[in-house]
Parts: C-alpha cells; sequence; structure tokens
C-alpha cells in the first residue's frame, strides 16, 4: 500500500485476514510510505512478486499516470486507488472507491431515480458522482464551500455523463432533503448542518469518515430514522474489489469484514 501518510491505514487488517482465510499463505500486505513525486521511481522498481498496490492520498493520480492501461471509470474520475501487474509487466490502474461506494449505496437501497446531494468537491465527491452514474441516479447536487472545486468537478461529471447543479455553502441544508446525502468533506466540517438539517424520511446518508464516528451529522441521521452507512463501509468494500483484482480469489468478505470490525471496535460496520 502506498501513501502518505500510512501509519494509520486500516487497509493491511483487511486484506491480511482475506488472505488468511482464503488459505494464501503466501501472500502478504505492507505498507510503503510514498508521495505523488516517489510513486513512479517506486512502482518502477518493484520486482515481479509485487501482484497489486493500493494506492491512497496523494498518490492516486500518479498511480494513473504510471499505468499502461486502466479502467474507463478511472479515467473519467482521474484518479487510480489500484494498481495490477499484468503478465508482461505493465500496470493496469482501477478505481475501486467507485465500484465500493455502488456497493454501500444500493446495499442501504438506493436505486435508480434516486436524488443526490454531495457534500464537498474533492477527490471522494469524484467517485461519488461516477456512483450516481452507475446508479442512475436523477439528479446530483454538489454543494461546495469553493465554486472554483465545482467548477474542476464539471469535466469529470461530463465525461461521466452526469448533470451537475453546484450550489454553495450556506444553502447546504435545503439540500440535505434529497433521497441520499453523501458527504465527502473533512472531519468537522458538516458538524454545524446537523443543528439546521431537515432529513428525507427513508432517505440514506452515507458519510465518507468514520474517525471520530458517528459524525454529528451521522447522529442527526440516525435519530431521523435514515438508513446511515460510513467510511468503515466504503474502506471494505473498495478493498473487496482490490482483493479479487490482486488474488484472481473471490474474496472472503465476512472474514475481512470481522478483522475491520474487531480492530475498530466498531458497532456501525454494515
Amino acid at each position: 500500500m502506498l501513501g502518505k501518510p500510512i501509519a494509520h491505514s486500516l487497509s493491511p487488517v483487511i486484506h491480511t485476514a482475506g488472505y488468511a482465510a482464503a488459505g494464501l499463505t503466501g501472500w502478504s500486505y505492507t505498507r510503503i510510505e510514498c508521495a505523488a513525486s516517489e510513486l513512479p521511481a517506486l512502482v518502477a522498481g518493484l520486482g515481479p512478486e509485487w501482484a497489486g498496490l493500493s494506492v491512497t492520498m496523494p498518490g492516486k493520480e500518479a498511480a494513473l499516470e504510471v499505468a499502461a492501461d486502466a479502467s474507463p471509470v478511472a479515467v473519467a474520475v482521474g484518479a487510480a486507488n489500484t494498481l495490477v501487474r499484468r503478465p508482461d509487466g505493465s500496470w493496469y490502474a482501477d478505481n475501486t472507491d467507485v465500484g465500493g461506494m455502488v456497493r454501500v449505496l444500493t446495499d442501504a437501497g438506493v436505486g435508480a431515480g434516486a436524488a443526490m446531494t454531495v457534500l464537498g468537491a474533492g477527490g471522494t465527491a469524484r467517485a461519488a458522482l461516477a456512483a450516481a452514474a452507475r446508479l442512475a441516479c436523477s439528479s446530483v447536487t454538489v454543494v461546495a464551500r469553493r465554486a472554483e472545486a465545482v467548477d474542476e468537478l464539471r469535466t469529470v461529471a461530463g465525461a461521466l455523463g452526469v448533470a451537475l447543479t453546484a450550489a454553495g455553502w450556506a444553502d447546504a441544508p435545503r439540500h440535505l432533503v434529497a433521497d441520499v446525502v453523501v458527504s465527502t468533506v473533512p472531519k468537522g466540517v458538516a458538524d454545524p448542518l446537523a443543528e439546521a438539517v431537515t432529513w428525507r424520511p427513508g432517505g440514506v446518508f452515507f458519510d465518507a469518515l468514520y474517525d471520530p464516528w458517528p459524525t454529528p451529522l451521522a447522529t442527526s441521521a440516525l435519530a431521523a430514522g435514515l438508513r446511515v452507512v460510513s467510511g468503515l463501509d466504503l474502506l471494505l468494500a473498495q478493498a473487496v474489489g482490490q482483493f479479487e483484482q490482486f488474488t484472481g480469489v473471490v474474496a472472503p468478505v465476512e472474514a475481512m469484514r470481522a478483522a475491520l470490525r474487531s480492530a475498530t471496535r466498531s458497532d456501525f460496520l454494515s
């Protein structure tokens, strides 16, 4: 796993548990501290024993650039969190954050025609746009603190065929009545909205954070009876996609979930 900082990552817990449960005794998963500028040289120097790489911030754009080929979704969002070694030694890039987000939102009951609101306009918001496209959402509103950040998303939305509506942060409360709300903002940014929100009954709230958990906005959504999913759910789902591409083996999801739940002592992991 490549990224910086990376010591806090729970991905080794998930993947290692998967290898053990699948009987892959010769497999291991490790962290490597790596800045985006260092990624090309590091990847180029890896031996054939490396089957794949998980890539976290800040190297997701660099990971896409070092790949000889990439999935359409990775190209569309302009970022890859997964590099898979091909038989000829080249690297294939994918973005399993998107598939993971689709999985957790589908499991939460989000279906075609849902109206989605996305809080934030960074990298995770790109994945949310791609998930909205796959889920055939009827509309997507991006609420951000900076209009320029939303403008940067418009190219991504166009590539995905998503009609994007922009809204300023001051108008955030009135956009939280969507069928599904996805929060991608950093810790603490959305906390004040918990005092101003009126949730849509039967809606879904997904917060990409998982530490601290629950966030004030998640607590508000839970109290209103919404289906709430967390960043832990996404962490697991995207890791499942990586595991299967790295190994060619069906992921032992329950063993991976149990390991993550034990490591975090979380009752909120679906």
